[in-house]
């Protein structure tokens, strides 16, 4: 039987597709997920005898080793095994045999080679039979990214289209954004992302063997799609200019991104901000076979100094003090949320995962950020990994306003330990709406249970004993804030205030607004407000100002005055960015010495003239949701 060979494969692949839920994949490779059977038939020259078996191959990676587990050598047997490969006889004929493999739930995820040899000849005979390759598998309840619910597999992994919502608290708008996982070369192309990365390309056979762990998975692609530290996907661009590239509001879908990054040689695709990271990472997560989301944050903490605070300086008309203010509160900010099982920190923690490409803050040297457990967001465990610190601020941390006097003095103004992470968002299963998620990650803001855990999250992350004894002594990053300067609650003032909009704030309009004032005492009281107004960025970065006013205020007991504001088109109009945003800020000044800083963000909506077909019929105006 010396002259046994193979000479055709059928890899069967409407069945297998269909059956791992990749037939959606145009690649010229098998594709298929691990812990699964996949079925192929071979055709032999000549039929096999009783005594004879197929011995295969399977090879991943360079240097692939069966020490690293990125190669596997194994021969058709009656049974599957559950942690190694396994190859089982399904039916044979003259001269085809129909073979099923299984790989283990932990295999590593990339593309395989797959070699046979019959088992009378000799190791050097192997016949290499083509190549397929191997995704993460949330159909299997083996595999760590395994998800249960199959509406949820059907949205989170297999559908390429998805909604990303931006814009203010009070404002929240819908963008449609193509993740287009299936599409032409995508597959291919999220499977060089992991090959560029800085740790394949120090010592590939070892970053080819950790690829079984959808933790180390995650984390390289994190630091992968933006381009710092790397050449990777995306380069951010937060100061409105966009010179010898694409603004990041005219993009509308990861493919051309991703093809562009691929066909330039791995040069980094220009421009990108939060939602343009979050909508890559999610194609390329769900590409690999992970369960992936789109998740916005509104009113969105960047904590610089891991404090868990947002501290603002701020002058004597509330305008931010740049050079002072490290930390910053963006009107959104957009992430991604992945399921998986967290074997590092115990099962208590499985389920959704925060994972951010957007180049906020290094981690562990390399700007990335997760996965984080929700789980742990929510109960303050910031000490686990990875990067739960960051993940906690950007959702509870306290806001808290600092009036930086001339004397480099400064005060503690009032301001609303609520503001932080509001209507934490995502698409919803099966539909366009918005599922609001806050809860996810905090209990009630104001809540006592929310407070006990703010307070156990800076203990934690300060090293403070239960009993409070160091939290005196332990600095807190930042300008030199304490422990328990952070815990101490601000006192609220004697005076409430809001901004209140008159007419719908329009592009190309003036604007016309009031500053509402109450007071809370049975007593009259003066008010010293000093207003300011400036143009801004959505990172909530000033660009330039655009009001510069001061009142005087007397209110009589338990009474409401209105100071109206108004700024004029021609105020705003040369400064105005793309975000289309304004911030205005009245520092009110008590004569008790008291100190209040109200704020209002406000998006500048554009208006479209419809006109009705109908001769006669009157135009409609509307206002743009885009």
């Amino acid at each position: 039987m010396a002259g046994i060979r193979v000479t055709k494969v059928d890899w069967q692949r409407l069945r297998n597709g269909a059956a791992h839920h990749t037939q959606e994949y145009p690649c010229p490779e098998l594709v298929v997920r691990r812990g699964q059977k996949f079925t192929f038939t071979l055709e032999l020259n000549k039929s096999l005898e009783y005594t004879e078996t197929l011995i295969f191959t399977v090879e991943t990676g360079p240097q692939a080793s069966e020490a690293l587990r990125t190669k596997a050598v194994f021969q058709t047997s009656e049974l599957t095994v559950d942690d190694s490969w396994t190859a089982v006889k399904e039916a044979q004929t003259e001269n085809a045999t129909t073979v099923s493999l299984t790989s283990p739930p932990d295999a590593v995820i990339g593309r395989y080679q797959l070699s046979a040899r019959v088992s009378s000849r000799r190791k050097h005979n192997d016949r290499k039979l083509g190549e397929f390759v191997l995704l993460f598998n949330p159909w299997c309840p083996e595999d760590d990214v395994f998800l249960a619910s199959e509406e949820e597999r059907q949205e989170y992994v297999l559908n390429d289209s998805g909604i990303i919502f931006r814009g203010v608290e009070k404002h929240i708008r819908a963008q449609g954004w193509n993740f287009g996982q299936f599409e032409e070369d995508i597959l291919h192309i999220c499977l060089s992302i992991l090959d560029r990365s800085p740790s394949h390309q120090d010592d590939p056979a070892t970053d080819v063997s950790r690829r079984h762990d959808p933790i180390y998975v995650t984390r390289a692609v994190s630091a992968m799609v933006n381009s710092n530290n790397d050449r990777g996907v995306v380069q951010g661009q937060w100061k409105g200019k966009y010179g010898g590239g694409t603004s990041p509001l005219q993009w509308r879908g990861s493919v051309a991104i991703l093809h562009k990054w691929f066909k330039g040689r791995f040069k980094p695709v220009k421009y990108g901000q939060c939602w343009v990271f979050a909508g890559v990472m999610c194609t390329v997560l769900r590409c690999l076979g992970i369960a992936t989301r789109i998740v916005s944050n509104f009113n969105s903490a960047h904590d610089t100094d891991r404090n868990l605070s947002v501290d603002k300086y701020v002058d004597s008309f509330g305008r931010t003090l740049e050079d002072l203010t490290e930390d910053s509160m963006w009107n959104f900010h957009v992430w991604n949320e992945s399921w998986f099982a967290r074997q590092d920190l115990g099962s208590s923690y499985n389920g959704w995962q925060v994972l951010d490409a957007t180049p906020q803050e290094e981690s562990e040297g390399v700007f990335r950020c997760g996965p984080a457990s929700v789980t742990a967001i929510r109960e303050g465990d910031v000490h686990l990994a990875h990067d739960g610190p960051f993940v906690f601020a950007e959702v509870n941390a306290d806001y808290i306003t600092w009036l930086w006097n001339e004397d480099e003095s400064r005060e503690r103004v009032y301001s609303d330990t609520k503001k932080i992470g509001r209507c934490i968002s995502t698409k919803a299963v099966g539909s366009d709406s918005r599922v609001d998620i806050t809860s996810l990650y905090k209990y009630p803001e104001g809540s006592r249970k929310e407070r006990q855990v703010y307070s156990k999250a800076v203990k934690k992350l300060f090293g403070v004993d239960a009993s409070g004894r160091r939290a005196r002594v332990r600095r807190a990053g930042g300008r030199g804030l304490r422990c328990d300067e952070l815990l101490k609650p601000a006192t609220k003032p004697s005076i409430a205030g809001k901004f209140k909009v008159l007419e719908p704030p329009l592009l190309g309009h003036d604007l016309r607004l009031a500053l509402c004032l109450a007071n809370l005492t049975s007593r009259s009281q003066r008010v010293h407000v000093n207003l300011s107004g400036a143009t801004i960025l959505y990172t909530r970065r000033p660009v330039a100002e655009i009001l510069h006013e001061s009142h005087a205020v007397k209110l009589g007991p338990e009474e409401e005055k209105k100071i109206p504001v108004e700024i004029s088109y021609s105020q705003y109009k040369e400064d105005l960015t793309e975000d289309k945003k304004i911030l205005l800020a009245a520092l009110c000044l008590v004569t008790k010495g008291e100190k209040l800083l109200v704020e209002k963000d406000i998006t500048l909506e554009d208006v479209i003239s419809i006109k009705c077909a109908q001769p006669g019929a009157p135009g409609e105006s509307l206002r743009s949701v885009q």
